[in-house]
Parts: structure tokens; sequence; C-alpha cells
């Protein structure tokens, strides 16, 4: 909070060097050591996907994932438009922890929720979901092999095939992706769906956001490796 005002917290997510990612053109200006990026700014009504500068607020970030997310401030008129915002004149403030390790470690997260939610309902997960959790935690960690590492996406796609893609198996399938912010993408929406398969559908799904939320949080500050 600022002054007594909540204030919010705004993502932008691009390619390492700046460049964009989801669409666009042109390159950001990079924060330094010494401070935030140059602003950015453009002229004209803002209209999402077609004029203004884009970002996301945190549970956007789920559409949005990519190799690196930066946090984001906005001056003047931001308008909220559906799983992003727009703004007319924006900064990176700072580069987040997000990286090729941290979002494979947050897949394999999601993906081990999904299937402890699916133990604790008395459905016991195949043991080859729990080894590809497994092998893309050592591989985010550097201590798989990309063999190690497609052996599980193959053994897990069988597991998932073989329980007519039940979401947690899906989900420890996707956290072995070769692309880690796809894993972390597909992982954290297995999940939700996992959770939600209950008679508390709405509910459910909340909760299991929340608790990612929370989780990417600790991964976007580097709180958690």
């Amino acid at each position: 909070r600022r002054g007594g005002r909540s204030v919010t917290t705004y993502y932008k997510v691009l390619n390492e060097d700046g460049s964009c990612f989801h669409g666009g053109e042109g390159v950001w200006p990079l924060p330094t050591e010494d401070g935030p990026g140059e602003w950015v700014e453009v002229e004209g009504d803002l209209i999402a996907c077609r004029n203004g500068l884009h970002g996301c607020r945190p549970k956007d970030l789920f559409e949005w994932f990519g190799p690196s997310i930066f946090v984001m401030e906005y001056e003047g008129e931001v308008v909220v438009a559906g799983d992003k915002v727009v703004g007319r004149k924006a900064r990176l403030v700072k580069r987040t922890a997000w990286d090729e390790s941290t979002a494979r470690l947050f897949a394999a997260d999601c993906a081990e929720r999904a299937l402890e939610g699916e133990r604790n309902a008395g459905r016991e997960p195949d043991p080859r979901s729990w080894e590809a959790v497994r092998v893309a935690r050592a591989f985010a960690r550097g201590r798989a092999s990309d063999g190690d590492q497609a052996a599980a996406r193959a053994a897990a796609w069988d597991a998932a095939q073989a329980t007519a893609w039940a979401a947690a198996w899906a989900a420890a399938r996707d956290a072995v992706q070769v692309a880690a912010w796809a894993a972390a993408h597909a992982a954290a929406h297995a999940a939700a769906r996992a959770a939600a398969a209950s008679a508390a559908e709405d509910a459910a799904w909340a909760a299991e956001r929340g608790w990612q939320l929370r989780r990417l949080n600790e991964y976007l500050t580097g709180e958690r490796a």
C-alpha cells in the first residue's frame, strides 16, 4: 500500500533482451543495477491489442508466461482489458527471478500438487507421473540430462493416455515439456482443472489459483529456488 492506497503490481513478459515475445514490435529499455529502464510512451486512444503498452496483473500471468518476466510501472491511465492491461506510459522497473529453472520448478510444484490431490481423493497416481515430476525438478537444477527429460516426458505421456487424460497425470506430463515457460503454463492450468474436479468446482479452482499465485510470487521474487 502507498499513501493509504492499494498499489497494483504489473508485469511485462518479454524475451531476455527486452524484445517482444507475445507480439508487438521494438525492444524495451532494460532496467540496470542503477535503476529502472527508460519510460516508453504512445499516443492515441488506448485499445487493447491495437494501441497501447500492454502488461499483466499477477493473476493474468498464467495466460502470458514467457522467457523473462519484468516488474512494470505505469504512469497515468491504465485500462483493464480481460486478461491484460494497457496504458500510455510505462517502464520496466526490474527483472524478476523468473527463468528456465524457476519456470520448470513452478511447473513441477503445480504437477505435484495435482497428483497429491488425486491421492487424497483415493486415486493413486501412476508411478510414471511422480517420476516425471522428480525428473523435471532435477532437470531444472542441472541434475538430469536431455535424455532423462525426454524419457520422463514419454513415460508421463503414456501414463496420461492410460488414465483417459486425467488432469493430474497431464500436469506431470506437462512439467517436463521442452519449453519451461510452456510447461509452467500447461501444468498450472492442469492443476487448476484437477482441483476443480469436485462438487465445489468454482471454489476449488479459486483456492488452487490462490495457492499458485502465492507460489509463483515466491519464484518471481527469488524467495524460492
